[in-house]
C-alpha cells in the first residue's frame, strides 16, 4: 500500500493514475489519497510510516519541504531544491525521497514536440514543483527565463541553481510577463479546485504562446481557459503528471535503487 498525503487532497489524480500503472505490471498494489490537516502531519506521517505493509508515499501541496525531515536519504535533485514528491522505504528499513515534478514537465512538452532549447519561459511559482520545473527546463538550455515567486529569497535560491544548470541562458527575476515570451509555465497553486483567480493580472495572451498550467484539478483551469480562448497551445497539468507517474513507480517498485 502507498498514500498520497496532502491538505487539500480533493484535485489529486495520482492514485487512478499510479494505481493503474501498479496493475498493468501485474503488481498487487494500490496509491490511497490522504487527506492530511497540516497541523496534525508530523503525527500522522511518523504513524503511517511504522505500518509494515505501507511502503512510500507520494506527496502534494503543501508538504513537499515539510516531508524531507522524514527522509534518511535524498536524491540529488531534492538535496538541491529542498522539496521531495514522494518518499519510499528500503529494504534495510530507511526511507529515501527525491522530487519527480520536473522530468514529468519536461516530458510532457517533449512528447508533444515542443521544443525548449533557445526558447523564452516565464515561470510563476517556485516551490516545491515550480523549482523542479525551472531546473528541469534548465538542463535543456533556453535561451532565456524570467522567475517569479512571492518569496523573493525562494526566486535568488532557484536563479543561482539555473546558472549552475545552464550558465548561457539569461535568468532574471521579476513580475509576471508574457511579453517576448514563448513559454508560460503557472507551477503556483493559484487557480486549483474552485479558486477562479488567474496566477496574475492578464486580460488576453499572445495567440503563439506555450500555456502550461501544473495544476491538474480542474484540468481546465481558469489560466488555462484564457490560454484557449485566445488560440494559444495548452499544456496540462494531467500530462505532467503521465510524464512522472512511470518513474515514480519504478522507484517504488525498486526502492533500493534511489
Amino acid at each position: 500500500m502507498f498514500g498520497i498525503v496532502g491538505d487539500p487532497i480533493a484535485q489529486v489524480r495520482s492514485p487512478e493514475m499510479i494505481t493503474w500503472e501498479f496493475h498493468r505490471r501485474g503488481i498487487d498494489a494500490v496509491l490511497v489519497p490522504m487527506q492530511v490537516p497540516a497541523a496534525e502531519f508530523d503525527a500522522i506521517m511518523s504513524s503511517l510510516m511504522r505500518l509494515p505493509n505501507f511502503d512510500g508515499f507520494v506527496l502534494t501541496i503543501p508538504f513537499k519541504t515539510r516531508a524531507l525531515a522524514f527522509a534518511d536519504q535524498l536524491g540529488l535533485q531534492a538535496q538541491v531544491l529542498g522539496g521531495v514528491n514522494f518518499l519510499v522505504r528500503r529494504s534495510d528499513g530507511r526511507w529515501c525521497g527525491d522530487i519527480l515534478d520536473g522530468m514529468g514537465c519536461v516530458s510532457a512538452f517533449l512528447s508533444r514536440g515542443i521544443p525548449i532549447e533557445g526558447r523564452r519561459l516565464m515561470i510563476v511559482g517556485l516551490g516545491g514543483a515550480g523549482g523542479a520545473i525551472a531546473c528541469a527546463m534548465a538542463a535543456h538550455r533556453p535561451g532565456r527565463m524570467q522567475l517569479y515567486d512571492i518569496n523573493k529569497q525562494r526566486s535568488e535560491f532557484i536563479q543561482a541553481c539555473i546558472a549552475r544548470i545552464s550558465p548561457a541562458t539569461q535568468v532574471d527575476i521579476g513580475p509576471p510577463s508574457v511579453q517576448e515570451m514563448d513559454i508560460l509555465i503557472n507551477a503556483s497553486p493559484v487557480g486549483m479546485l474552485d479558486d477562479a483567480r488567474l496566477p496574475f493580472e492578464v486580460q488576453a495572451l499572445p495567440a503563439d504562446l506555450v500555456v502550461f498550467d501544473a495544476i491538474v484539478m480542474p484540468e481546465q483551469t481558469p489560466l488555462l481557459a484564457l490560454a484557449e480562448r485566445c488560440g494559444c497551445t495548452l499544456v496540462r497539468g494531467r500530462e505532467m503528471m503521465l510524464g512522472q507517474i512511470p518513474k515514480m513507480v519504478d522507484r517504488f517498485l525498486n526502492p533500493d535503487f534511489v
